[in-house]
């Protein structure tokens, strides 16, 4: 009889991506354990929060080399996002014009967002 075949191969190839799903799972939840209530309205909890899941998107992009080549976020959005995000952070200690920093913050999230809807929309046609 022939042995079944081994599925060790595809659990092999999926530890690594695993492994940063736990990571970036334990960051979020350091994020949440470590913050105070008072702090979730703050516009620059929502920055961290759309950073990790950006984070998340693109190292999931990374570890799987059969999607990185047919779906890339633009460099300059990220770019742009994090400039935003260290702006909206400058602003917060530095205690500039608090309008300033919810327009970082908010233009951050928007270039986080954005960027994380071109990779899905670039993984989706893919697919299908």
């Amino acid at each position: 009889m022939p042995d079944a075949p081994s599925n060790s191969e595809p659990n092999l190839r999926r530890r690594p991506t695993l492994l940063a799903a736990g990571l970036l799972l334990l960051a979020l939840a350091l994020v949440v354990i470590y913050t105070n209530r008072a702090a979730f309205f703050s516009p620059l909890a929502l920055v961290v929060v759309a950073a990790i899941g950006l984070a998340a998107l693109l190292l999931q992009l990374r570890l799987r080399p059969d999607l990185a080549s047919s779906a890339r976020g633009p460099l300059w959005l990220n770019g742009l996002g994090v400039v935003c995000a260290l702006g909206a952070v400058f602003a917060d200690f530095l205690h500039l014009n608090p309008a300033l920093m919810l327009i970082a913050a908010l233009a951050a999230v928007v270039s986080f967002g954005v960027c994380g809807i071109i990779v899905l929309n670039a993984l989706r046609k893919r697919r299908g």
